[in-house]
């Protein structure tokens, strides 16, 4: 004959199971709703990932093509050296004016190296002046030479 302690402990894990089930069935639904949500989150992030990325491409493609009013500018080594014979310059004065050094000069001009941006709108500006006006910037950036040199530096006399 079965112990009345026994049946007893066994009638109470029968109850505790099944109120434990009734308070999980609430939760289990709650946790199956929210790994819906989830997923559909998921999606959305990704496909508005996917549409940030076509509009990154569409912005960045019309970005590179040239404005209407600017001109793209290309450097060819023959035209510089034209541009310095037409001048009547020598490579130490186009470096002068550029304010870049003779070397930089002969490795453009010899297709060594190619100048930066600022460098070729430099260029491009002494493009529409005349030998005269190259003239008088040259002699302007001598006569400024000249006084930096003469004034004396702090702590020298």
């Amino acid at each position: 004959m079965p112990n009345i302690a026994v049946i007893l402990k066994n009638e109470i894990s029968r109850l505790s199971r099944k109120e434990v089930l009734k308070e999980l069935q609430p939760l289990r639904k709650a946790v199956t709703t929210y790994r819906r949500e989830i997923a559909a989150l998921k999606r959305t992030i990704a496909s508005l990932e996917r549409r940030s990325k076509q509009i990154a491409k569409q912005t960045s493609s019309t970005n590179t093509q040239p404005v209407a009013d600017e001109t793209p500018t290309r450097f060819v080594a023959k035209g510089l050296v034209s541009l310095r014979k037409r001048l009547g310059l020598s490579a130490a004065d186009l470096a002068k004016l550029l304010g870049v050094s003779m070397q930089s000069i002969y490795n453009w001009e010899h297709k060594k190296a190619s100048p930066r941006k600022e460098q070729v709108t430099s260029i491009v500006a002494l493009r529409s002046i005349g030998k005269k006006e190259v003239r008088e910037r040259l002699d302007a950036l001598s006569s400024l030479r000249r006084k930096t040199k003469n004034v004396p530096r702090k702590g020298h006399r």
